[in-house]
């Protein structure tokens, strides 16, 4: 008789993100929407607890976690303060796509998860105004110089972790080489010749503090290029890795805030009592109806963000398909913690439209949902196209 293998021991998302700190990150959060201010003390917290390193693999000094546990921490972190989760994520989307690159044996990101088990802050500086390519494209000049770096030169929007980045992920396009032209993917330091602005003054999600970044000649070292690709879509390592990673985290995020709205509304409905019946308003039928209303939409989006970040984790592939499933995944999140956050509200009553209520702030974080990518319209097509074929000529 073979000897009997001992299942591995259940996650537990408590290891990296315990009750105490999540509540001091919940006490801040309402502060820096007010205030419109940076979370310094929740990275600065989360870098201690080792937050920062969790996609970095153990060998190069992290926890070596996989993505399905990462969402599972998004989504608890979103529930304390849906602002700091969004801008975490951000830093996340790049050690994430490293491990896709050392999974798949791809090198070229080691300097990135080494980066961030040192203490490293990595942004996001792919967003351009009115570039719906996105990924496919972009309006930032990349200059090749002599010694194989490349400067880099226009204007990202929504960079998260504006205050506090120490290398910045971005792309551009270089039209001058000979086999222009070519999206390139690079990182850089924070120097003079990126300009940070003061403008992130906005309905939701202010601590994230996602300001535009002028970028002047910023140079990215020749090591720091990590792709060189044809513009337009296309199966490639850094594509597959920031559209996978993105979408999966982003709905982990927006998932999380709706099951915060879900506990608010059921704690409130315990709480209220009815004049005209005596009775909480957890015995009202059209108040049990809106709760389960709710329950129903966030309980389906757990299981969906598990099954495509373990697909990832596991090297699975879809082919043409990962594009539909993972901007439905987004899509499917966002749309389901707007509804439920304007569920909760109506549960919550009138106190709720209180700028000093916590629905209040949920409900104003969950509309960035919509802006991100992939946005409404890109999902359609997306699925659109994948269901129907392209459109034609």
């Amino acid at each position: 008789m073979s000897a009997s293998v001992a299942a591995p021991a259940p996650f537990d998302p408590t290891a990296f993100l315990p009750d105490d700190l999540l509540a001091r990150i919940r006490e801040r959060a309402p502060i820096h929407d007010r205030e419109n201010t940076f979370p310094q003390q929740d990275l600065d917290e989360l870098r201690d607890a080792g937050y920062l390193r969790i996609l970095v693999p153990t060998e190069r000094g992290g926890a070596g976690l996989s993505l399905t546990q990462a969402a599972i921490l998004q989504q608890r972190l979103a529930g304390a303060a849906p602002a700091t989760a969004l801008a975490i994520n951000m830093h996340l989307v790049w050690t994430g796509v490293a491990k896709v690159f050392s999974d798949r044996g791809v090198p070229g990101m080691e300097f990135v998860q080494d980066g961030a088990a040192a203490g490293e802050v990595f942004a996001f500086g792919i967003s351009e105004g009115g570039n719906d390519l996105v990924l496919f494209g972009s309006d930032t000049e990349a200059v090749p110089q002599a010694d194989g770096s490349y400067a880099f030169t226009g204007l990202k929007i929504f960079t998260s972790l504006a205050p506090v980045w120490t290398r910045l992920g971005l792309h551009g396009l270089d039209t001058t080489s000979p086999d222009a032209p070519k999206l390139v993917f690079a990182f850089i330091d924070r120097t003079d010749a990126v300009v940070t602005g003061d403008d992130w003054d906005t309905l939701g999600m202010r601590g994230t503090q996602s300001r535009t970044t002028r970028l002047n000649g910023a140079v990215a070292p020749a090591d720091r290029i990590v792709r060189r690709i044809d513009p337009g879509p296309t199966p490639d390592p850094i594509i597959f890795g920031i559209f996978s990673v993105f979408e999966i985290l982003l709905a982990s995020v927006y998932t999380g805030i709706a099951q915060r709205a879900l506990e608010l509304a059921v704690e409130t409905a315990q709480k209220r009592r009815s004049k005209k019946t005596g009775k909480s308003y957890a015995q009202d039928p059209d108040i049990r109806w809106r709760i389960a209303e709710m329950g129903l939409a966030v309980d389906a989006l757990p299981p969906q963000i598990a099954a495509l970040a373990r697909d990832v984790d596991e090297l699975v592939d879809h082919g043409t398909r990962w594009f539909p499933q993972l901007a439905g995944l987004k899509h499917r999140a966002t749309v389901m913690a707007k509804q439920v956050a304007d569920e909760a509200m109506l549960v919550a009553g009138g106190s709720s439209y209180f700028s000093a209520h916590e629905l209040s702030r949920i409900y104003r974080d969950v509309l960035a949902g919509a802006f991100h990518p992939s946005d409404p319209e890109s999902a359609h097509s997306t699925v659109a196209s994948a269901l129907l074929g392209p459109i034609e000529d």
